[in-house]
């Protein structure tokens, strides 16, 4: 009798389910080809006196949306990285820049140098269409194991403001689809295979899956990647506000700590300067002894609207045009400029 009960509880969960196994193999197959393995490289200066230099190698995953070469992946796998490179399916392997990218969504976009015959296109969903419960799966490589699958559920849809403070822009999904570290970047399809997201980040408590991954909404890709100018400036930041603010001796309520960039990028041409100490404060790790960006083009960080004029103004710049920022530099308020060039 239990086993004629498992044997109907079986059937009717693969009968109820809107596409089977088989499908879901079909599907995979389909896909595949649109989706890469990405791999960064930053050099680093660490130490409070002898600096010593050091190579950040990050794994992630991407999809590609154009035959030109235009592959969208998650900001904080390439926003400072000095080189990237990008694997497709057949295994052949290019070079990459990032030609646009919005760290408060954690979204960005490269462009390789050269795209394989077999690779495949992928198609942007509508996510505004997403509801609480449709079936989709991931494809990218946890923990560097390439071209893996995992399906699960959608299991809310939230604001980046609510899941963390650093993501003011984005609008996510959450999946209970298994996400591990190297997930980040991938696509999340629904099973019609589009792509109605793009996995940033997960929940944990042991660093592993334990069922609240989130993405980010294709619409939002589309928004603010494809649809406006996107733009790139190779720092990687971190909010300083509250009580840290005032520990550190930051003359407003809000600055942004500069944790890294990559060579050559904007950033780095206008003089910026990264920490190069390590110091663990609560449950982060912070580099700390960089400049703290408290104002761009006269419009503050610590503004409730500052962030959003901030890029609204970058966006309207054009080759020629110059651009001020104001930093805290060792307890002294520097202000620095610099003239935009083409690849701005």
């Amino acid at each position: 009798m239990r086993w004629l009960l498992s044997a109907f509880l079986l059937f009717f969960l693969m009968s109820s389910n809107p596409v089977l196994a088989a499908d879901l193999a079909a599907l995979f197959e389909k896909v595949d080809p649109s989706v890469v393995v990405i791999e960064s490289n930053e050099q680093v200066a660490r130490g409070s006196g002898q600096l010593q230099w050091r190579n950040i190698r990050q794994v992630g995953s991407g999809v590609l949306v154009s035959a030109d070469g235009r592959i969208i992946t998650a900001a904080h796998v390439v926003q400072s990285a000095d080189q990237i490179t990008v694997t497709f399916a057949d295994g052949s392997v290019s070079n990459a820049r990032v030609s646009g990218s919005e760290p408060a969504a954690d979204i960005a976009m490269l462009v390789v140098d050269t795209v394989p015959e077999s690779a495949v296109v992928a198609q942007l969903g509508d996510s505004n269409l997403v509801r609480v419960g449709q079936p989709v799966f991931a494809v990218g490589a946890p923990h560097g194991l390439a071209h893996a699958l995992s399906a699960g559920y959608i299991s809310a849809r939230h604001q980046g403001s609510d899941i963390a403070g650093d993501f003011g822009l984005g609008e996510l999904l959450q999946t209970d689809a298994a996400l591990n570290r190297g997930n980040s970047g991938g696509p999340l399809f629904n099973h019609s295979g589009e792509v109605i997201g793009i996995v940033s980040r997960i929940l944990t408590s042991t660093g592993g899956s334990q069922g609240l991954g989130f993405a980010v909404t294709s619409n939002q890709v589309r928004e603010l990647l494809l649809e406006q100018r996107a733009f790139w400036n190779g720092l990687n930041g971190y909010w300083v506000g509250g009580n840290l603010a005032r520990l550190l001796n930051i003359p407003q309520a809000r600055g942004l700590m500069v944790q890294g960039m990559a060579a050559g990028s904007p950033a780095a041409r206008i003089g910026l300067r990264a920490g190069t100490v390590e110091s663990r404060i609560g449950e982060e790790t912070l580099v700390l002894g960089g400049d703290v960006i408290l104002n761009v083009a006269g419009i503050s960080i610590a503004d409730d609207e500052g962030y959003l004029r901030i890029r609204q103004h970058l966006g309207s710049l054009h080759s020629g045009d110059s651009i001020t920022i104001m930093v805290l530099r060792a307890g002294e308020q520097v202000s620095l400029t610099t003239t935009l060039g083409e690849p701005d």
